[in-house]
């Protein structure tokens, strides 16, 4: 009893998407699987409709879409004997190539996560395991977006749990690309104005390493600077380490420059010989083998200011690859005066339209400080024979260089990023109020100030001059509060703040279609026994919204319509037991359970999404809370015990004194 399933993705894609050799197709395949004795086939496709009357199947195979995939294997698992679902979908990573080189249909629909909708929780990761669903740090915490210019356009992320997904649709559908709007003559002048960099070295020679993840140009960097070298009669070699993964695998390029042509080397940089790190991202360049072949006084690091989303991400919504960490240990190899960090990705997102030219950026970055002894001249006419994308390319070079002479222009060119969560207490209490205010009321607002000041209040009478607690209830406390229920998400669709991020992001007419699974229409479920998403078109629905929005009076009320669904009677719950948890904490804190105190405040962030999700996430922090609770009781009891011990200890020695 055995099902194989046999993956038909178009392309041999772990040695770098080389078309499979003959013509053997899924019929095909089902045909010999019959030959063979296998009497139950199943195929499942993205595009099962192209089967109908298409393809010669044998007698009882049956196709469906790939979102039955668990349904099928269900079935196909309780069967007898051996069966075969044949899955038929092209490598994305493949069809994303293909596209930009115009040898695949490029769909004009985009997918785009309304970030204040969104709570984090990770479920379009779960569904989707795509790392163009990447982590967005906000003044609320951190959320997802998605990353335009990496995206496969294979649109399983719709499939999370959670009403923040819209599609972006239109034949003129573009992404914004915000250098177009630079001036291009100030841009020129400037440039005219640069200085040519004293290249560093030994005498032209240079050994390079480029470190990043396949998928993002890492290889095109070596590429361009060893046909340059070839350009001006040099000597160069490139020597690229790529994992398995295209799209996502550690890249490592060794380029070694030689000012003679026709010097012989190896091909790999050893242990502290790299002039230059080019971290088109920390994480691969702090991996052992990078690290060792730096040197203090030698080498020098050129850091992209960004961590590039990994398999860590997509597990964990709480996951810190410690990019402070890893620089420190930059620094500590080669000294601090030697790295350099720019925000590479975000400029080329803004001023280019799309993170793909950060690491060009980057070259240009590194060329002005005198780190690559080439000529300007040289590398631009490589850019131009490498015959991709090659406006944009020499621009992102330029831009780089001037980064690296006027860090303030380019500065000035970028939008204010978005900040992580207020510094100190006050602050985000008073971000916290705002939001509640908007969200419901000024009554609401003060009551989430009253429990803040009475976690402040508790913190000094316990005599600990420490305020995590208070910050704890501030972030949590809103956090349940400011939950997101029709009336919240209809006003975070149409206040405005919405359309101006679709603007920012996309260009030409375009239609929106939002995938919602309201309570009152879903009845159908999806594979997994969750209420099946439902597509409205934005043009009738954002109206319908704003009309909605004016509803939040009704909220927590007996003439609210939606207060009487179980997600909404959780979510009035975990207000009200936080609240009792809250004032157990309060009465007995003290120093020996401090920190515990502060654990339980934080469980909120884990109860993170919407409907079966969040119920899920509220179950598991409910257990957590159980466990911590017994501990901060008993932490309790021990420290109050210790204080009577102490007091007794000192009644005895003054009646003996005396």
């Amino acid at each position: 009893n055995i099902t194989y399933k046999i993956l038909y993705n178009d392309a041999v894609a772990m040695t770098g998407g080389q078309p499979v050799d003959g013509t053997l197709g899924v019929d095909q395949i089902a045909r010999q699987v019959r030959a063979e004795g296998v009497e139950r086939i199943a195929v499942l496709s993205d595009e099962p409709e192209k089967y109908r009357g298409r393809a010669d199947f044998p007698d009882g195979t049956t196709i469906h879409h790939r979102d039955e995939l668990l349904a099928v294997e269900a079935e196909l698992r309780d069967r007898p004997g051996v069966s075969v679902l044949i899955y038929d979908q092209a490598c994305a990573a493949e069809k994303r190539r293909k596209r930009k080189r115009g040898l695949y249909p490029d769909p004009p629909k985009r997918v785009f996560i309304n970030e204040r909708v969104c709570e984090g929780c990770g479920d379009c990761s779960v569904q989707s395991n795509c790392l163009s669903v990447v982590p967005a740090e906000t003044p609320l915490g951190r959320k997802r977006r998605i990353e335009q210019s990496s995206c496969n356009k294979d649109y399983s992320c719709i499939d999370g749990f959670c009403p923040s997904f819209v599609n972006v649709e239109g034949e003129g559908l573009a992404l914004n690309r915000a250098a177009a709007k630079l001036d291009a003559a100030e841009i020129a002048a400037r440039l005219a104005k640069l200085p040519t960099p004293q290249a560093a070295g030994r005498g032209g020679d240079a050994d390079i390493l480029v470190t990043g993840v396949g998928g993002t140009g890492v290889v095109t960097i070596g590429r361009i600077v060893s046909m340059a070298a070839h350009l001006e009669g040099r000597s160069a070699s490139v020597l690229d380490f790529m994992g398995f993964a295209q799209k996502g695998g550690a890249v490592l390029s060794h380029v070694r420059l030689r000012a003679a042509r026709g010097a012989v080397h190896p091909v790999r940089i050893d242990r502290g010989e790299t002039d230059l790190l080019l971290a088109c991202d920390i994480v691969v360049a702090t991996d052992a083998e990078p690290l060792a072949s730096l040197a203090k006084g030698r080498s020098r690091a050129i850091v992209n200011h960004a961590v590039i989303p990994t398999a860590d991400y997509v597990r964990d919504i709480h996951a810190d690859l410690d990019y402070a960490g890893r620089l420190e240990a930059l620094k500590a190899r080669v000294g601090a005066r030697r790295v350099a960090e720019v925000e590479a990705y975000r400029i080329a997102e803004r001023l280019l339209g799309d993170t793909v030219y950060a690491n060009m950026f980057l070259l240009g970055f590194a060329w002005q400080q005198g780190a690559v002894p080439l000529g300007a001249a040289a590398l631009r006419r490589a850019i131009a024979l490498n015959g991709v994308a090659v406006e944009s390319n020499l621009r992102a070079f330029e831009l780089g260089r001037l980064a690296a002479h006027d860090a303030g222009f380019i500065a000035g060119l970028m939008t204010p990023a978005a900040s992580d969560a207020p510094g100190t207490l006050e602050d985000i209490v008073e971000h916290r109020s705002a939001e509640l205010e908007r969200y419901q009321d000024r009554d609401y607002a003060a009551q989430y100030r009253v429990l803040v000041e009475q976690a402040r209040a508790a913190e000094r009478a316990a005599g600990i001059a420490d305020d995590r607690l208070a910050r704890a209830v501030a972030r949590n406390l809103y956090r349940l509060m400011a939950y997101k229920d029709e009336y919240e998400v209809a006003r975070l669709y149409t206040d405005g703040v919405f359309r101006r991020a679709l603007d920012e992001t996309f260009s030409g007419d375009y239609a929106l279609r939002l995938h919602l699974a309201p309570p009152l229409l879903a009845r159908r479920k999806d594979a997994r026994g969750r209420p099946k998403k439902i597509a409205f078109r934005g043009r009738w629905l954002l109206p319908a919204l704003r009309l909605l929005a004016k509803g939040k009076r009704l909220r927590g009320t007996w003439l609210d319509p939606f207060g009487y669904h179980p997600d909404r009677r959780l979510e009035r719950r975990l207000i009200a037991d936080y609240r009792a948890l809250l004032r157990e904490l309060f009465a007995a804190l003290g120093a020996e359970n401090y920190d515990i105190a502060v654990a339980l405040a934080e469980l909120p962030d884990r109860i993170r999404g919407f409907g079966p999700v969040k119920a899920a996430n509220a179950k598991a922090a409910k257990a957590e809370e159980a466990r911590l609770l017994a501990a901060f009781r008993d932490a309790g009891r021990a420290g109050a015990s210790a204080t009577k011990r102490r007091i007794a200890g000192g009644n005895r020695r003054t009646h003996l004194g005396q």
